[in-house]
């Protein structure tokens, strides 16, 4: 609620005084020492916001979009193309192109840059390249089929005996 001001026509040299209330001059002054720049409120909203990780701006936008059995592989010593492969299902065409979608937004958002997304048209398959980070959003049927899963996923001991 704004605060009224009262004015008297007290006249000095020709000019009118104004005469502020007591309690509206308080206000007014303590609202003047919040604004001031040495405050610690002021010094914590100027510091910059840690960016977030590629991994949980993907998984994060993954579950808003309530994709099914999302799975994140690290494939670091597998392959030199990416550092971690994501698997993710839809419950229908549609689904995987919006989860699909969703995921290149907020990527977007928070600073990464996609190099390309493949099968928006059909959607029963979308690939996602993150540079560091390849996304699959399939079918169930399709990543049954093709099982990604298993030709990824290497667990440490899985790769000590394959070396």
């Amino acid at each position: 609620m704004p605060v009224k001001q009262k004015t008297s026509s007290n006249k000095v040299k020709g000019r009118k005084k104004a005469v502020v209330n007591p309690k509206a001059a308080g206000a007014l002054k303590t609202a003047g020492k919040l604004k001031t720049a040495g405050s610690p409120k002021s010094a914590a909203s100027k510091a910059p916001k840690a960016k977030p990780s590629l991994k949980a701006v993907v998984t994060d936008a993954l579950a808003d979009m309530k994709a099914l059995e999302i799975k994140v592989l690290d494939v670091r010593g597998l392959t030199d193309i990416a550092d971690y492969m994501v698997i993710a299902s839809g419950t229908s065409d549609r689904h995987v192109r919006s989860v699909a979608q969703r995921v290149v937004e907020r990527t977007k958002e928070a600073g990464f840059r996609p190099h390309g997304v493949e099968g928006q048209q059909d959607s029963d398959w979308v690939l996602i390249d993150l540079n560091e980070m390849i996304v699959h959003v399939m079918l169930p049927r399709v990543r049954e089929f093709y099982g990604l899963e298993k030709l990824w996923d290497m667990t440490a001991t899985k790769r000590a005996a394959r070396a």
